[in-house]
């Protein structure tokens, strides 16, 4: 039996399988809470591959998704409506921060684009505008881009990528972790660059602050970890992971770093590798093997809390004892934020969040908007 073919459209048909397929592949690179008064989780904002920058209410996704994922597959979740929506970046969007607190606070994003990009925060959640006209209705406050290096006969390098950022709000600072090997502390009053970090043989995937010591710590493609001077620039302390391991000839590169809350104890994901190390006395203290690649990791008290190329949150104690693992919804995630709360959202591939409680539950398991 044959169909009638008179009114084929082909170019929706080719139009309507690569939105699919779009759907299908959209990563969510990063997940943040949004500041808030209240002790229990409002607002998650996410940074994703389409290079998007969106917020959704937890008490909405709860009420209207499905709670837990079971064993459905990613395709099966239903999309989230954004709260509020942003076209940030042209290319994939690596990472979203605060910078401040409260309804002062400025919206950070960084991408694949090298630019940096903030938005008052106050202003994007009290838009009147409709969600299906958002996207570039609001100008950023802050727009920065890397340099560019300049070669034979005055030719332009490429624009390095940003694929992170952290903040000093004390200092007035904003560094970024760039494809150029370096990394490089923005001035937010003046929109200039204060100081350059050199010394990384390849790109950086990730950079903290550690305000108690004025330094910031970076992890990089070329195997290590580097304590920096905020004040000279220079690097005062290596950090090699996974050296003398046999481990050395696999996958090597920092991937992501966290620092506790005293700042006394950093841990540094590479491959599968996690390793754990006590600042003060400049030593490892334990090294954690993983099943899958370590994406991401975050400290909650005297746990480590870390995700990546398995649909699985794994949380460790600090001698590298497993002391649970819960299946999350991502097949591969690279990012896992914890509320003050101890709920946790978890963003990976498919565009897909997982929001999880502190004892273990999912709350809530949504597909993010896409445009």
């Amino acid at each position: 039996m044959c169909g009638d073919a008179t009114n084929w459209d082909e170019e929706a048909y080719r139009e309507s399988i690569l939105r699919e397929r779009e759907i299908q592949t959209r990563t969510v690179f990063r997940t943040v809470w949004a500041p808030s008064l209240n002790p229990n989780p409002e607002c998650v904002v996410v940074a994703s591959s389409d290079g998007s920058i969106a917020s959704y209410s937890i008490s909405s996704c709860v009420s209207k998704h499905p709670i837990g994922f079971c064993s459905a597959r990613a395709q099966r979740f239903l999309p989230a409506e954004p709260e509020g929506f942003l076209e940030g970046h042209d290319g994939p969007a690596y990472d979203v921060k605060f910078y401040g607190n409260g309804e002062d606070s400025l919206l950070l994003s960084c991408g694949d684009d090298g630019k940096i990009k903030g938005w008052r925060w106050k202003e994007f959640t009290e838009s009147e505008v409709p969600i299906t006209f958002q996207g570039n209705h609001m100008k950023p406050v802050l727009d920065l881009i890397n340099p560019q290096d300049r070669g034979l006969w005055g030719a332009l390098s490429p624009i390095p990528e940003n694929n992170a950022i952290a903040v000093d709000p004390q200092g007035g600072s904003i560094f970024s972790a760039a494809g150029d090997s370096c990394a490089y502390c923005w001035d937010v009053e003046k929109g200039e660059i204060k100081m350059v970090f050199k010394g990384h043989t390849d790109y950086l995937h990730c950079v903290l602050v550690r305000a108690s010591s004025g330094q910031i710590i970076t992890g990089s493609e070329d195997g290590t970890a580097r304590i920096w001077d905020c004040k000279s620039g220079k690097c005062i302390k290596l950090i090699d992971p996974l050296k003398d391991k046999k481990l050395k000839g696999f996958i090597s590169c920092v991937s992501c770093i966290a620092l506790d809350a005293s700042e006394s104890w950093l841990t540094c994901g590479s491959g599968r590798n996690l390793s754990v190390w006590n600042l003060t006395a400049s030593e490892c203290i334990s090294s954690i093997s993983s099943g899958a690649t370590i994406q991401d990791v975050v400290f909650d008290n005297n746990q480590i809390l870390a995700v990546g190329a398995d649909p699985v949150l794994n949380r460790f104690d600090m001698n590298g004892t497993i002391l649970s693992q819960i299946q999350c919804a991502p097949q591969s995630a690279f990012s896992v934020s914890l509320h003050p709360s101890g709920v946790t959202a978890i963003g990976g591939y498919g565009g897909i969040v997982d929001v999880i409680s502190q004892f273990g539950s999912h709350l809530c398991t949504f597909r993010s908007h896409c445009v």
